[in-house]
């Protein structure tokens, strides 16, 4: 594994960085001030789609994609520093870049899996940024920690298939932009193997049926900048079979695809939000005074600076190896890094981000500092995309395999 990066990285890096320093930083309180003007708080701040265009133009534009037919044609290992670059503004930077979850994962299942034909309807219009999507699998009424638990049904009806099913904390179904669910449920709910119980079908948003009940809340934030987390029910939805994506049965193995990546992705960018509160903590610090000093020359901000140095710097290397293993191994061959960089990045950014928010006292949990929401939006990602529990289970148990 090379430490340097390689020459197209840099020089995207260098962009990215610009980028960020020039126009996102500087539209973030902007945003805040349109939003607030808003008719609806799920719209689109204007801000946010003239970073869209910028980004675009200047070529930052889905960078998350290796498909070169589809994206930019980056490995996992390039791409990993600049979704860290975009961590640092995670409201605005993956919007920007059209490099957000949950269209990042969607895009990838359509570009892996769709037909022809779901690619021209949906994948196009996304990788414009035309459109936003979301992924409706977790439920209210079961452990969906475990994928199998679910409970929504897809029933065959001649040349349709008939959804009936609630779903909650579905990121991005609040905005008026998203206008597809990929949708996991079961066809075969009785089948003997109950990882081929569970398929996956394309229902648009306005399909009769299709409710979208209410905003979901996260520590109390609705999250309108990735489109919130909604509830949603599908009573008796219609759609044609043609809206399957892959085969019957195949759900549950599109759904461990999808979040291979995805979870490296939130790891890269979480890395990022750990640089962030790292700089907020240390501008903090030669900022302030108390008891007669400089909160910079008290022993325990120095101690939280330092351990929060070692930490982002052990975390980079650890996603790092991971990218890089994706790349020359596959999926299947990083299983074991995947796990461990799940487990280890959020907790440790939240620690990181605990700490800043000591050091900013009541202006820490307060809407002036962007550190509230960055600590509840890493302290969600120790749940998202499987707990860190279902993780440690899974990898401990790949450890003693080796002593049986």
């Amino acid at each position: 594994m090379d430490f340097a990066f390689d020459a197209r990285t840099e020089e995207l890096r260098a962009k990215l960085l610009a980028f960020m320093d020039e126009y996102v930083y500087p539209a973030e309180q902007v945003a805040h001030e349109q939003r607030a003007r808003l008719a609806s708080p799920w719209d689109t701040p204007q801000v946010v789609e003239d970073l869209k265009a910028e980004a675009r133009r200047q070529g930052l534009w889905n960078l998350f994609l290796p498909d070169a037919e589809h994206g930019a044609g980056l490995t996992n290992l390039q791409y990993a520093p600049l979704a860290e670059i975009t961590g640092r503004s995670p409201q605005l930077a993956p919007t920007a870049t059209n490099c957000a979850a949950p269209d990042t994962g969607n895009m990838e299942v359509l570009a892996q899996f769709a037909d022809e034909g779901q690619k021209k309807q949906w994948l196009e219009p996304l990788l414009a940024g035309e459109i936003l999507s979301a992924f409706a699998m977790t439920e209210p009424d079961v452990a969906s920690s475990d994928a199998t638990n679910i409970t929504t049904h897809i029933e065959r009806d001649g040349d349709e298939y008939v959804i009936t099913g609630r779903k909650w904390y579905i990121s991005g179904a609040m905005n008026p932009d998203c206008k597809i669910f990929i949708v996991m449920g079961k066809t075969d709910p009785d089948g003997a193997d109950i990882r081929r119980q569970q398929s996956m079908v394309l229902v648009p948003r306005d399909t009769p049926g299709v409710t979208v009940d209410r905003a979901m809340q996260v520590f109390g934030y609705e999250d309108h900048y990735h489109g919130g987390h909604a509830e949603v029910t599908f009573d008796h939805a219609r759609v044609p079979v043609s809206n399957l994506i892959g085969e019957e049965g195949g759900g549950f193995a599109i759904a461990q695809a999808r979040l291979g990546p995805g979870r490296i992705h939130h790891c890269m960018r979480l890395i990022g939000m750990a640089e962030r509160a790292i700089e907020l903590m240390c501008r903090r610090a030669v900022s302030r005074e108390a008891f007669g000093k400089a909160l910079a020359q008290q022993g325990v901000v120095h101690n939280w600076i330092a351990d929060a140095r070692v930490t982002v710097e052990q975390l980079r290397l650890l996603v790092l190896k991971t990218a890089w293993l994706m790349d020359t191994v596959g999926n299947k061959g990083a299983h074991t890094e995947i796990q461990a960089i799940k487990i280890a990045t959020p907790r440790a950014v939240v620690d990181i981000i605990d700490r800043a928010i000591q050091l900013h006292g009541a202006g820490g949990v307060s809407q002036d500092f962007p550190l509230a929401e960055l600590y509840a939006g890493a302290r969600t990602l120790m749940i998202a995309d499987g707990p860190d529990e279902v993780h440690q289970r899974s990898l401990a148990r790949r450890e003693i395999k080796k002593y049986l």
